[in-house]
């Protein structure tokens, strides 16, 4: 057998397989490539994640505009039982552009101010409207808003405008952490509306069922007295008219579960449907 030589067994050290800097380039970049890969792997992850979730049929324009919209107490059982109405200055609102509130303002058609519900509901009441009445309508619908809010835009609209012949209120339903304060943003409604106009108001129903029994007693007691205070109003002013949504739901005779889907916004179709209709009816019998 042939004794190797110093550099003939480094050699052959060298060359065997796995060994040294002859392997390392492909190791390195198998490396790379298996991180490739799973960055691959994750983007493609994400991109479906994303896909599915824009294709989600759970998820519809209405429900985005009211789920969280509405204000629930923020702490505390609050004065009246219902909690303390949370920030809203933040929340989706809809608010029809200049150029269609003069517009609308100049053919006599409708004003209308709102909370989340008319958020949700108002684009469909625009179709009912024009269908049934041939009257277009302006919105300055704002979630979570109070009435005196609504009352605010009411004024900022006549200022700026004018006000049409109709308008429709449909603000209350936040009013119940602070009932006592309602009636007079009903008494500031109708001073800027004036004598000559009518207004229409959307009365409430708040029973919020994911909350306990104590507080959804204090709903229902406090939506009752913001209702008493509209028709204690009525009386006062012959151009008020109540559109009577509690009446509606109360008179059900398996009660108000098909037409709210938590106790407060509506279902779709049947309580948007339910409620535009009687929106609709009041300005149609004006």
């Amino acid at each position: 057998m042939r004794r190797l030589g110093g550099v003939e067994m480094l050699q052959q050290v060298r060359d065997k397989p796995g060994h040294g800097h002859h392997r390392k380039p492909s190791a390195w970049r198998a490396f790379l490539g298996s991180v490739l890969a799973i960055g691959v792997t994750l983007l493609v992850v994400a991109l479906l994640g994303a896909v599915l979730v824009v294709l989600d049929p759970r998820s519809t324009s209405a429900d985005t505009a009211a789920s969280g919209s509405y204000s629930v107490p923020s702490g505390g059982p609050g004065r009246y039982g219902s909690g303390t109405l949370g920030p809203w200055q933040n929340l989706i609102h809809r608010i029809s552009p200049e150029d269609q509130i003069r517009e609308v303002l100049a053919f006599d058609g409708v004003f209308m101010f709102g909370d989340s519900i008319a958020v949700q509901d108002s684009a469909a009441l625009e179709r009912l409207l024009a269908d049934r009445t041939g009257d277009a309508i302006a919105f300055h619908d704002w979630s979570g808003q109070p009435a005196s809010a609504a009352v605010d835009a009411l004024e900022e609209w006549s200022r700026t405008y004018g006000l049409p012949r109709r308008i429709v209120i449909a603000a209350g339903t936040n009013d119940i952490f602070d009932p006592l304060a309602f009636a007079e943003q009903i008494e500031r409604a109708l001073r800027i509306a004036g004598p000559d106009r009518t207004v229409y108001w959307v009365n409430v129903y708040v029973d919020r069922t994911k909350l306990p029994a104590a507080v959804r007693a204090a709903d229902r007691a406090n939506s009752a007295w913001i209702n008493q205070q509209l028709q204690d109003a009525e009386f006062r002013h012959p151009n008020l008219r109540i559109i009577d949504w509690s009446g509606f739901l109360t008179s059900q005779p398996n009660g108000p579960a098909q037409y709210l889907r938590d106790g407060v916004h509506t279902s779709q179709p049947d309580g948007g449907s339910a409620r535009n209709e009687l929106i609709a009816d009041a300005i149609r019998n004006r």
